[in-house]
């Protein structure tokens, strides 16, 4: 029998545990939008420049929002080394997998052996089971990406921003790091930026926040032109999904479900006819 999801006991999701005065909310902010001028906009000099001025500032706030803010900073920096935009081919899968890894495990390592705690967390289950609405979203998920997401790429013409595929290995390249990326993006914009963010704020001022930094790096993925209707409601559903199961492997599941759909989706688009099962 499912029982209803009682709110869960993980400090990724509690209540704000730090007196953050109000006006803390502007180097957050000031974080979040540097990510936007250097994933979307592409402005890498204005970008870090308000990055360095907005941890300046979140320290002279509060010292425990500078070092959340440092370490969500970190991250977005050394995403921001290299370009991000999709592509398979073997050089730039490994270079772009191995930033990835870095900006979660740099942010992780800093928050467990320099400031010794353990703000970071990847709380796999919450222990308590899924309900039924959860259960029937998991379900629902796949549906939705079938209907709009074959719609979205090859009306808006973005699922060229991903090559096309010309061989077996680029085939499979392609589902893992449609996979891997997916996987990290959970990791690093739920559990460590939206985490962080939620031990100052409340729950849908650190959501907008991490919706902000997610859908700017999912921007610079590929996911141009209307994408963002799609990009931002799915980011702050992550968000909200989080902070009511406390499951990592929940949200997970969710997105990796979507993004089979979108691997396909995408394959589709560029070779009409090899995967017969979409409307579009």
């Amino acid at each position: 029998m499912l029982v209803h999801m009682a709110t869960p006991p993980t400090d990724a999701v509690n209540a704000p545990a730090q007196n953050t005065p109000r006006i803390g909310l502007l180097p957050a902010a000031g974080v979040s939008t540097s990510a936007f001028l250097l994933f979307g906009l592409q402005l890498a000099g204005w970008g870090h420049g308000l990055l360095l001025l907005s941890l300046l500032g979140a320290f002279l706030v509060s010292r425990e929002l500078g070092k959340d803010l440092s370490l969500i900073g970190l991250g977005v920096a050394i995403v921001s080394t290299t370009s991000v935009k999709a592509d398979v081919d073997w050089d730039r899968f490994f270079t772009i997998g191995t930033v990835l890894i870095l900006a979660v495990s740099a942010p992780l390592l800093v928050d467990r052996l320099v400031l010794r705690r353990r703000a970071i967390r990847f709380p796999w289950l919450s222990g308590e089971r899924w309900n039924r609405w959860q259960v029937g979203y998991i379900i629902a998920v796949p549906v939705l990406g079938w209907l709009i997401l074959p719609y979205y790429f090859i009306s808006s013409g973005a699922y060229e921003n991903w090559p096309a595929i010309t061989d077996a290995g680029a085939l499979g390249r392609f589902l893992v790091g449609v996979n891997f990326v997916g996987t990290w993006d959970e990791l690093f914009f739920i559990c460590t930026c939206f985490a962080l963010l939620r031990r100052h704020f409340g729950l849908w001022t650190a959501n907008i926040l991490q919706t902000i930094i997610f859908v700017s790096f999912l921007w610079e993925l590929g996911y141009q032109a209307w994408g963002p209707l799609l990009t931002v409601p799915f980011a702050l559903l992550q968000g909200w999904l989080f902070s009511r199961t406390g499951s990592l492997l929940y949200v997970l599941i969710v997105h990796l479900l979507f993004d089979v759909v979108v691997f396909l989706a995408i394959v589709h688009a560029h070779n009409p006819g090899a995967i017969p099962i979409f409307l579009v």
